[in-house]
């Protein structure tokens, strides 16, 4: 049956790990009269929050046994759970089986036993939860009359539809049930994984032989890359502080596929630089203006008089909160699509929504330094490529000189900065940078030399000065022209990985024209 009919509520049963709303969801269900059925945990904080609770062992009529492991496993409790109206009746009465409408069940913290690289393997076993997944799938699969619920966000709105209509629509059950299967699914998978990377002779961070994806949809769009094509975001979890999937959007319109993708490019790159204000100015995935400044003002003007015409209608994210002199600035320099900070001031923000058109995307506070490699997903056509993500951990230390010239300090700086933007331009990439700041970005092209040629086309369009400047390549050279361009452009430092064939036909030109060039001996290509 699938009929649209109220399922009212008489008896409820409830085993949460996550106690978030529960103590306000426990008393509004007891002032709708109906009875309550816990476990543990769940039912201490209940009573605790002076909610009458009755205890699953009473229920069941077993004790809890093995230190908890067995308490929900029982054909009263899943008999209540699976028992189908006008078909079990009489089972059910036979064995003293009572229904249960409503169940309310989150999970064992197994995610976050895991992250804790302090955890043990029998911690992390002991975060298995057998009981809970079994009771939702069960509720779950008899939604035509039992409402299973089983993230904290949804207990308001429940406790709504109950107030008003007395109990829950099949539509709603059915969307619950969906909403609990992705769950189970989404923890079975993290076990399977966690479990197969550490199978014996494989270490500890191996892919799995079989990778489970549980994505929650955030956001649909508008449309995707082209107006034509459909497009989603989706969450791995939570929203992750920092991050552009996990932003905030406190004025203009919604942020498309393509702002996204732009914003996520900027976002990433300025995250490289904390010690100075910085500030990244991208276009169409590229970096088309990095600069570094004594304030953010200055932080963008350096960056935007890399490449004005570029910067137009393109994204901007900076390093430091964005106040309104920096809006006033940038608005009368030109139109930018997205702003993008850790936070806006109201002066800011009042300016921003004069402007419908630009979007002002908070992301809050990002980490200081980069954390453990996460995961990068890429289709296509017939599959999914999977990665370790691009993280640059290159010190000074790490650089080795492989000319008679060695870098000075403000060179060394140059480099390093050159190195970081470097990382964010699409392959093949030349970055030509002085004094903080980019004068020229080379990207995307075919052959490298073309990309040393653009790079200093693109200064000369500026009117800025690649004398005495430095240029990164995120690649090695493969001949010894892209030197002689450089050198003929003024620069006098080059950093790049090394590794080709020719490194000493390269360092020999480089050392001809009396430059300066470090190897990194990693490179960064992005595709």
């Amino acid at each position: 049956m699938t009929g649209s009919g109220i399922v009212t509520t008489r008896r409820a049963l409830l085993s949460a790990s996550d106690k978030t709303g529960l103590a306000d969801f426990g008393r509004a269900l007891h002032a709708l009269g109906v009875e309550i059925v816990s476990t543990g945990g769940s039912a201490r904080s209940l009573r605790e929050a002076g909610v009458p609770v009755r205890e699953v062992d009473e229920f069941t009529g077993f004790p809890e046994i093995m230190d908890g492991r067995v308490k929900t496993l029982h054909p009263k409790v899943h008999g209540g759970l699976l028992g189908r109206r006008g078909t079990d009746d009489a089972v059910m009465r036979e064995h003293g089986i009572t229904p249960i409408d409503l169940l309310v069940v989150n999970l064992y913290p197994f995610a976050r036993t895991i992250a804790d690289a302090g955890a043990t393997y029998e911690e992390a076993i002991e975060q298995v939860d057998i009981g809970g997944p079994a009771m939702l799938r069960a509720g779950a699969k008899n939604h035509e009359r039992v409402t299973v619920v089983c993230d904290p966000s949804d207990y308001p709105g429940l406790i709504e539809t109950l107030r008003r209509d007395g109990g829950t629509s099949f539509e709603q059950r059915r969307r619950f049930a969906s909403k609990v299967f992705a769950h189970t699914a989404r923890y079975d998978g993290m076990i399977a994984d966690w479990l197969s990377a550490r199978a014996e002779g494989e270490p500890r961070d191996a892919y799995p032989p079989t990778l489970h994806l549980a994505l929650r949809r955030a956001q649909e769009m508008r449309y995707g890359e082209n107006p034509h094509q459909a497009a989603a975001l989706y969450f791995d979890g939570s929203p992750v502080a920092g991050t552009v999937a996990g932003a905030t959007v406190l004025a203009g319109k919604e942020m498309s596929y393509n702002n996204l993708v732009d914003a996520d490019t900027a976002l990433e790159c300025v995250k490289a630089f904390d010690k100075a204000p910085a500030c990244v100015i991208v276009k169409h995935a590229n970096p088309c203006g990095v600069a570094l400044g004594k304030d953010s003002i200055d932080a963008y003007q350096r960056a935007f008089a890399c490449d004005t015409t570029s910067a137009f209608g393109g994204i901007i994210a900076m390093n430091r909160p964005i106040d309104g002199a920096l809006v006033e600035h940038v608005l009368a320099n030109q139109f930018v699509e997205v702003l993008v900070a850790p936070s806006f001031d109201e002066a800011a923000l009042a300016e921003l929504r004069k402007k419908p058109n630009v979007r002002a995307l908070a992301t809050g506070e990002w980490p200081a330094a980069p954390g453990l490699a996460q995961r990068q997903l890429r289709s296509i056509a017939g599959g999914i490529l999977v990665q370790d993500s691009d993280i640059d951990t290159l010190m000074l230390s790490d650089l080795k000189v492989v000319t008679r010239r060695v870098p000075d300090a403000e060179q060394l700086r140059d480099l390093l900065f050159a190195w970081h933007v470097a990382m964010f331009v699409k392959s093949n990439a030349i970055v030509y940078a002085k004094d903080g700041a980019t004068v020229g970005i080379g990207a995307g092209q075919m052959s490298r030399v073309v990309s040393v040629k653009i790079a200093a086309m693109k200064a000369a369009e500026a009117k800025l000065s690649t004398q005495g400047s430095v240029m990164a390549s995120d690649a090695f050279f493969p001949f010894r022209d892209n030197v002689d361009l450089a050198a003929g452009a003024g620069v006098r430092a080059i950093i790049q990985p090394g590794g080709s064939m020719r490194d000493q036909e390269v360092i020999d030109a480089a050392d001809q024209h009396d430059m300066a060039m470090v190897f990194t001996g990693t490179r960064h290509f992005r595709h």
